[in-house]
């Protein structure tokens, strides 16, 4: 198997093609995808005619199964879910804030891998944004307010009660369960270092970060503010577009994504899995 990798030209991303993703893959083949993976961030793989067993195998290469709290899996599945939306559907758009995947958790997933089944013609597009990057380039004074401080993060505006996909969210065709669970607070560096590359990059965003540790709100939420508008800057991004049959694979360690829409009048349907945190990270 030769792999031929072709970076997007953007921030991050490649697109992987020679590789057949509906069989076995080879112990040097599965090195030089999570090589890539670490490289580009978020990988592309198109043309590939996956099933559930193929998406679960190949997340399996990948580091094994992360926890997916409030959103129940697809029927016969433990590990995968169903990110979808109705043609008719009117409730806001699923995931259209920047965010890294259960950033609230203790130990935060490693990566996503999303398989493409009924994709739009129109719009849909997952924006990603390097935060390896973003880091990089950050003003010296805004880097000095976050030098050394940690984040609050909580999935309370989401997933509680109270939150948007909470009690009052209605005709939404995911199957989102909302609890108390949501309530739960955790700490994270705001700077943390990925445990694999050892690079440093900011980690989480404004939705899942609800305060900064040791700082009123009226001074932490005006530069949490300042910092969700230096972290998507187009500079750092790249928009991915969507083909049936396409995986992709990225890294939550070092981006944050959102969706977006502009696809109203159709359906569209993706399976979802969750990479484990790396053994020994935090």
């Amino acid at each position: 198997m030769t792999l031929t990798i072709t970076p997007s030209g953007q921030s991050c991303g490649a697109r992987i093609t020679g590789v057949d993703l509906t069989r076995p893959l080879a112990p040097d083949s599965v090195a030089e995808i999570r090589a890539a993976w670490l490289d580009h961030h978020v990988l592309a793989f198109p043309d590939q005619k996956m099933d559930d067993d193929d998406l679960e195998r190949f997340t399996q290469y990948c580091g094994g199964f992360g926890d997916d709290p409030f959103i129940k899996p697809i029927p016969g599945r433990d590990h995968v879910i169903a990110v979808k939306r109705r043609a008719d559907e009117t409730s806001p758009l699923f995931a259209e804030n920047w965010h890294s995947d259960w950033s609230f958790q203790a130990r935060p997933p490693a990566g996503t891998c999303l398989f493409g089944i009924t994709i739009p013609p129109v719009g849909g597009n997952t924006d990603f944004s390097n935060q390896h990057a973003a880091l990089d380039a950050m003003p010296d004074a805004l880097r000095a307010k976050i030098e050394g401080r940690s984040a609050v993060h909580s999935a309370r505006g989401g997933y509680a009660p109270s939150g948007m996909y909470g009690t009052g969210d209605k005709d939404r065709s995911m199957d989102i369960r909302s609890g108390d669970e949501a309530l739960a607070t955790q700490l994270h560096p705001f700077i943390r270092r990925h445990p694999e590359t050892g690079r440093d990059g900011l980690f989480g965003c404004a939705g899942y970060i609800m305060g900064i540790e040791g700082m009123d709100d009226a001074e932490a939420l005006p530069l949490l503010y300042e910092l969700l508008q230096w972290q998507g800057r187009e500079e750092f991004r790249y928009s991915h577009v969507w083909e049936p049959g396409m995986l992709i694979l990225w890294d939550n360690r070092s981006l944050l994504h959102r969706a977006t829409g502009g696809y109203d009048g159709h359906d569209r349907l993706l399976h979802r899995t969750t990479i484990a945190a790396w053994k020994g990270a935090t």
